[in-house]
């Protein structure tokens, strides 16, 4: 496992003060909405440390706001591990299970007997848009949309066993890496809304795209053995390797220019951002919120980047499972009524 890879992100990185109390409601919860079950289990997801993550990826939230941010981070990855399986090479069963999941965010509540993804999801939807701009709903639901419809062409990318071109990478792995959502969750916890001639200007778009590639390219650095092994075709370094024909050392480095140019241009952009307020005449507390804003890209990927390189998810996942294995010790996704056992 590339752990000992080193990208420079230039962003400070802290960590919320609410991390110890974090961690206790994180793990009630989960099991409160069936998403993790006892023993091995527990102590598997325990150990990936998701409030961890939260406080790192949003150091300015506390109380509810990191619990949402944390319990929305235990979703993505049980989440993701569910298609590890059979399910991960059947397009047509991941796209309907997904559209269940896509439903919430259009006023379907899951209802009785639903899975424990659901139960989580239903109630991680709730939690964020209650009191949100109306705005921000619609995005967020358009980029919980785009995740979910996503995993289908993940399972596509499977049976066809080779990786895609690098355009068609992107858009796939765009969104099922989600990367988009915490930076809109971000919003949510540090209490702001970006006005939308503010958020939808080129340079905050640009910098918001080349915060969620970061994450994402610095991801599939450091979880290319676990993903390669079971069969995963969306991954940067394997795209490079196919794509230019060359091998595994000169792809890495690669994807870590790859990650570079996005950091170069996130600062390029972030100086422009004073004029553009001005140009748009915001008003003081407007331009500190889109100063606000800037914050939390540049926290999102220096706690990502600090999480992912100490998780138990990646550095010690041989030691707990093979890698062929799939991620999570149960089936939570289509199990009615909750928890399946694997394993």
């Amino acid at each position: 496992m590339p752990q000992d890879i080193h990208f420079h992100l230039p962003f400070p990185t802290s960590l919320s003060p609410d991390l110890v109390a974090a961690r206790e409601r994180n793990l009630a919860w989960v099991q409160e909405v069936g998403l993790v079950g006892e023993g091995r289990s527990l102590e598997w997801y325990a150990s990936w440390d998701m409030p961890c993550l939260a406080a790192a990826g949003f150091p300015y939230a506390q109380g509810a706001a990191l619990d949402l941010c944390a319990d929305a981070m235990a979703l993505f990855f049980v989440f993701d591990d569910q298609f590890d399986g059979p399910l991960g090479q059947a397009p047509a069963r991941a796209a309907a299970a997904c559209q269940k999941m896509i439903d919430i965010v259009h006023g379907i509540h899951p209802g009785m007997g639903a899975d424990a993804c659901a139960r989580a999801f239903a109630d991680i939807w709730a939690r964020s848009v209650d009191g949100a701009h109306p705005g921000w709903v619609a995005r967020c639901a358009h980029e919980w949309e785009y995740y979910f419809a996503t995993q289908a062409h993940e399972a596509i990318g499977r049976l066809r066993g080779t990786p895609a071109d690098r355009e068609t990478y992107l858009q796939v792995r765009r969104g099922i890496a989600g990367t988009d959502l915490p930076l809109s969750l971000g919003e949510r916890a540090a209490g702001v809304h970006v006005p939308a001639a503010a958020f939808h200007s080129p340079q905050p778009r640009l910098m918001r795209q080349a915060a969620t590639d970061v994450t994402f390219m610095c991801n599939d650095v450091y979880s290319l053995e676990k993903e390669e092994a079971r069969g995963d075709m969306d991954n940067l370094v394997l795209v490079i390797e196919h794509e230019r024909r060359c091998g595994r050392e000169e792809a890495i480095a690669e994807a870590r220019e790859e990650v570079g140019r996005r950091v170069v241009r996130f600062g390029e952009l972030a100086l422009q951002v004073s004029g553009l307020c001005a140009q748009l005449g915001l008003t003081g507390r407007e331009t500190a919120t889109v100063d606000t804003y800037v914050g939390i890209m540049g926290a999102w990927m220096s706690g990502y980047h600090a999480w992912q390189t100490r998780t138990h998810r990646y550095t010690h996942a041989p030691r707990v499972l093979p890698h062929t294995d799939p991620g999570h010790f149960e089936q939570v996704l289509g199990a009615q009524g909750g928890i399946t056992h694997r394993v």
